[in-house]
C-alpha cells in the first residue's frame, strides 16, 4: 500500500550563459543611482490652489512666459477624473524653474491664487491597510 500515484518529475535543463547572451542583443540594465548631494529636482515646481476647470495646455502656456516648460503634470483623481487642484511644472533650467517661483507665486491665474514652490521629493508614507484577516476583533472569530 506504498504507491505512488501519478507522480511523474520532468527534467528541465538550464540555459547556457552563451544562449541567453546570443539572445539579448541589447545592453545590460544599469542602474543610475541618484546624487546624494542635490536630493531634490530644482528644474520641478509644485503648483497648488489650481482652479479645478484648469488643464495642462492652460499650464503650459501660462508657464512658458517664465522660460522653456519640459513637462505639465495635472494631477487627476482617479474615481473621477478631474483635477485635484495641483500640478507640477517642470523647467529646462533651474534658473527658468526659480524664475518662475518668483513671478507666479501668489498671483491670480483663472481666478486662484497661485501657490508655486520648488516640489519636494515624495515622503514615504506608512501602510495603514493590514490586507489580512489577522487582525480580526475577538467577536468575528
Amino acid at each position: 500500500m506504498n504507491e505512488r500515484a501519478g507522480v511523474r518529475r520532468q527534467i528541465v535543463r538550464e540555459p547556457k550563459q552563451t544562449d541567453i547572451q546570443r539572445s539579448c542583443q541589447c545592453s545590460p540594465p544599469r542602474f543610475v543611482q541618484p546624487s546624494r548631494h542635490n536630493p531634490m529636482n530644482q528644474n520641478r515646481l509644485f503648483v497648488g490652489n489650481l482652479s479645478y476647470e484648469t488643464m495642462e495646455n492652460d499650464l503650459q502656456d501660462y508657464f512658458s512666459q517664465a522660460g522653456a516648460v519640459t513637462s505639465v503634470n495635472l494631477m487627476m483623481d482617479k474615481m473621477t477624473g478631474k483635477s485635484r487642484g495641483f500640478a507640477f511644472v517642470e523647467f529646462a533650467t533651474s534658473e527658468e524653474a526659480n524664475k518662475a517661483v518668483e513671478q507666479f507665486h501668489n498671483k491670480e491665474f483663472q481666478g486662484r491664487q497661485l501657490t508655486v514652490n520648488i516640489a519636494r521629493p515624495r515622503e514615504e508614507r506608512s501602510q495603514r491597510w493590514s490586507g489580512g484577516r489577522s487582525e480580526a476583533r475577538p467577536e468575528q472569530r
